[in-house]
């Protein structure tokens, strides 16, 4: 998983463009359904009991459960092949064509004779859900799930990625976990999305997502709504991966956002985008599909994460079971190109943040070079409100600052870093030397600068306290720092024995791949 992408400090769009046009092979495990969505009116009760009538129009059919992950993976441009099993029914027949129709290879696809397909139909009055009718059994025989697991090891030769979504049908039971377990071969990464990830511990999963729900099951005890879940995750995490058997998760908390938890201790917290009340569903199976594209394409797992955030982000804005596509995604991203507000801007967006009774919460600096450190920063400035401004020093201000070598990025490309981070709201440019004059103008509620100040040294201080705003000082994370990253850059790396080998050959008229690859050929 080592390539160019991963390197990436953050998501802007050029990253994104390069993850969608890789086209990893990702094979999909899982119970596909048959999602229905019925779209009426209803303008008077029943007279036989107190239930509306509904005037039934449009209906739409559309991939469910696993399929939608498949539907989702093959719209970002992956080439996915789907294992599963669906009745040889109508509903089977409509969840077939509809994957073909989008793309994915249905040849692992089984029907079985005797079950009949998952389906799900909602029926919709004034974008409002009335009630959902949910048809097909639990009961595979014996000898599909056997004929199941032999098409989930064949599928799953020569791919980069696999992706388990286990809805706990019972369709993806013991022989097909087992034989995952004991094929030969197995795929370089190793998703799994499932309702409950203790039975997969034993495949010993790359990475898993659980929801907030599913978290509770691997923790014994329920994620309560209204209490801090993104810290009770965070320091639940050692057991969470001991549950699941992963090397890392990304646990999923809707409007919350995400929570990635590291074997090595790493925390990285995305953040939901707001959106309007939506019917929406199927927005955790575009998460992990975007998350599953991102690591098959070599992306660090917090930029992965951000990543499929943004994914997820589009399909919440929408109603019904929804797909988020290349272009969607680059639209979306496309937003935060040219995303540094002008202070007016940013002054009438806060107007409207307040008088929805949000907290805000400001903090500046130059931003160079962004490396974990600023983005562990900029996480913990997110958790003291709601909205997070970031004020960058202008182009002129960072040469006074830093002297004439920096920046080593513009400041339009820093602004598009930043606002590509789902902790970051809001961000804008200022040309003074210090955003006293921004403070000013925006009084935030809370003013946030890194732990290697003090409140006594901060010359923004006495503003903020003036007004009757807080502030604060964030941890320091000594070992990160712009500066120490340009050095290491700078620095050329030790020419160890095997590099002089190589390049003694490469003189003597035999250039080595590794040569040559540092020569740019």
């Amino acid at each position: 998983m080592e390539n160019a992408l991963s390197a990436e400090p953050a998501l802007t769009l050029d990253v994104a463009r390069r993850v969608l046009d890789s086209g990893p092979v990702v094979t999909v495990f899982g119970e596909p359904m048959l999602d229905g969505w019925w779209h009426g009116s209803s303008t008077r009760m029943a007279r036989e009991a107190p239930a509306p009538i509904v005037r039934l129009g449009r209906k739409d059919s559309v991939p469910g459960g696993a399929a939608n992950t498949a539907v989702n993976l093959a719209a970002l441009g992956a080439r996915v092949r789907f294992v599963g099993l669906v009745g040889d029914d109508e509903p089977g027949a409509a969840v077939r064509d509809l994957l073909a129709e989008a793309g994915v290879d249905v040849t692992h696809l089984l029907a079985v004779p005797g079950i009949r397909t998952i389906t799900k139909t909602r029926i919709v009055v004034a974008d409002q859900v009335m009630v959902r009718l949910d048809e097909g059994n639990d009961v595979h025989p014996s000898e599909a799930l056997d004929r199941l697991a032999e098409a989930a090891v064949a599928a799953s030769e020569g791919v980069d990625a696999a992706i388990v979504c286990d809805y706990g049908t019972g369709m993806l039971g013991e022989p097909v976990r087992e034989a995952l377990r004991t094929r030969a071969a197995r795929p370089p990464l190793l998703v799994v999305d499932a309702r409950n990830g203790i039975p997969w511990a034993p495949l010993r999963p790359d990475l898993v997502t659980p929801n907030a729900e599913e978290a509770g099951t691997l923790l014994g005890a329920p994620l309560r709504s209204g209490t801090d879940r993104a810290g009770t995750v965070a320091a639940e995490a050692s057991r969470i991966l001991a549950a699941s058997g992963a090397a890392a998760a990304v646990v999923t908390l809707d409007r919350d956002g995400t929570v990635l938890l590291e074997q090595d201790g790493g925390i990285h917290r995305t953040w939901a985008r707001p959106a309007s009340d939506k019917q929406a569903s199927g927005a955790g199976d575009t998460f992990a599909s975007a998350l599953t594209l991102a690591r098959a394409a070599g992306l660090p797992l917090p930029v992965s994460a951000d990543f499929a955030q943004a994914a997820a982000d589009v399909v919440v804005s929408r109603s019904g079971t929804s797909v988020c596509s290349r272009d969607d995604l680059l639209r979306h991203l496309a937003q935060f190109a040219d995303s540094a507000l002008a202070a007016d801007d940013l002054v009438r967006r806060l107007a409207g943040e307040r008088a929805q009774g949000r907290r805000i919460v400001f903090t500046n600096g130059c931003f160079d070079v962004l490396h974990r450190g600023h983005t562990a920063y900029l996480n913990q400035a997110k958790r003291l409100g709601d909205v997070l401004v970031v004020a960058i020093n202008s182009d002129d201000s960072v040469r006074r600052l830093k002297g004439e070598s920096r920046p080593i990025n513009p400041a339009p490309d820093r602004a598009e870093v930043l606002a590509s981070l789902s902790c970051v709201d809001y961000v804008t440019v200022f040309a003074t030397d210090t955003p006293i004059p921004l403070l000013e103008r925006i009084r935030p509620d809370v003013y946030a600068k890194g732990g290697d100040y003090t409140i006594e040294t901060l010359p923004e201080s006495e503003v903020v306290l003036g007004y009757g705003g807080e502030v604060r000082i964030l941890d320091y994370l000594a070992d990160y720092s712009t500066t120490a990253v340009v050095d290491r850059i700078r620095t050329p790396a030790p020419v160890t024995e095997d590099v002089a080998r190589l390049e003694a050959r490469a003189k003597r008229g035999r250039r080595s791949p590794i040569v040559e690859r540092r020569a740019g050929l």
